[in-house]
């Protein structure tokens, strides 16, 4: 993958709640973030106060953070399209703020500037490759994997955008699509990849033996590193299209992909957004599709299930892991 060199980042740290963290995660989300970091103050505590844990020493500055601050940490570049997503941002919390009080303060502090090489630096010392699956493994460029053969290799460097494989949202979201291509024959399916990150998802797709795949997210930075990895994997130009923008607006962008409809489409998003497009995965899914939608919290998956149920889907698979949930759903006429 490459890195624009000397490109800095400002960190932005949002101060909440437990209950805040879903939402404000979804404000991002909609404005293009795909990828940040989560301190529940409340899980910290109850790791600290856990009876059944036994530890000899407690390093100081972690006995500090006992009564830390729920916050949620996101980087954008330092440019116009970095500060417009600010305000964005700013103006969702704003608004969340006059609808609910149990979000915690919603004050965010954008001060921090980072390199881009520095970024890199700091999440080499941590990616190793790792199995997904039954038969995928997630590694990044600059580590070496002896292959017997029987894996399939999915490159992906740690970058702004979301998706190393390591999240159980993506986790889940792989293993999905590895059970939904496990028996199909090579070149049949079709693959469209809602909120794509990264691109981990199509590029597993396309070496699971898709097709074609069409990725979208509404970022453009994210959209541009996705297609680096389709390249870094050695995926040829014609088997996958990368679009930026955001489908809902009904425009240009929802024509291209309305063209055609899909065997099966992955949605690794958050709950809210998931519900907003249930009718649009409905319009787009194949009449012998599926639908795989991950990165919703365990604790609404029966809601999110109502409003695709009641958009014309049926639960054809679903599993839970980690507070985390992925619902495989097929047309409701099946």
């Amino acid at each position: 993958m490459a890195f624009e060199k000397n490109m800095l980042w400002i960190k932005n740290t949002i101060y909440t709640s437990t209950e805040g963290i879903e939402p404000v995660s979804g404000i991002l989300l909609m404005n293009g973030i795909n990828g940040y970091e989560v301190l529940d103050g409340r899980d910290f505590e109850d790791f600290l106060e856990n009876k059944e844990v036994y530890f000899d020493y407690i390093e100081e500055d972690l006995l500090k953070l006992k009564d830390c601050e729920t916050t949620v940490t996101f980087y954008v570049p330092e440019n116009a399209q970095g500060l417009e997503t600010i305000l964005a941002v700013k103006s969702g919390l704003q608004k969340l703020k006059a609808e609910r009080d149990d979000c915690g303060t919603l004050e965010m502090d954008s001060d921090t500037k980072l390199e881009e090489e520095d970024w890199e630096n700091n999440w080499k010392k941590y990616f190793k490759p790792f199995p997904v699956g039954k038969n995928l493994i997630v590694k990044p460029t600059w580590e070496k994997y002896e292959n017997d053969g029987n894996k399939t290799v999915i490159e992906i460097d740690p970058s702004s955008s979301f998706g190393t494989g390591s999240h159980t949202t993506t986790r889940l979201c792989l293993e999905k699509i590895e059970e939904s291509l496990e028996n199909c024959t090579k070149d049949e399916k079709e693959l469209l990849d809602m909120g794509c990150g990264s691109g981990i998802l199509g590029i597993a797709a396309i070496k699971l033996g898709a097709k074609h795949v069409r990725a979208v997210d509404i970022d453009e930075n994210s959209a541009r590193i996705a297609k680096e990895n389709f390249a870094v994997n050695g995926i040829s130009g014609d088997k996958y299209e990368v679009f930026a923008g955001n489908v809902l607006e009904y425009g240009d962008l929802y024509n291209v992909l309305k063209s055609r409809k899909y065997d099966l489409i992955a949605a690794n998003i958050v709950a809210d957004v998931i519900k907003m497009m249930a009718d649009l995965f409905k319009e787009l899914l194949k009449d012998d599709g599926k639908l795989i939608c991950s990165g919703i919290i365990a604790e609404r998956a029966d809601e999110v299930t109502k409003s695709l149920e009641k958009a014309g889907f049926k639960v054809c698979g679903f599993t839970e892991k980690e507070e985390w949930a992925v619902i495989v759903l097929c047309h409701d006429s099946l």
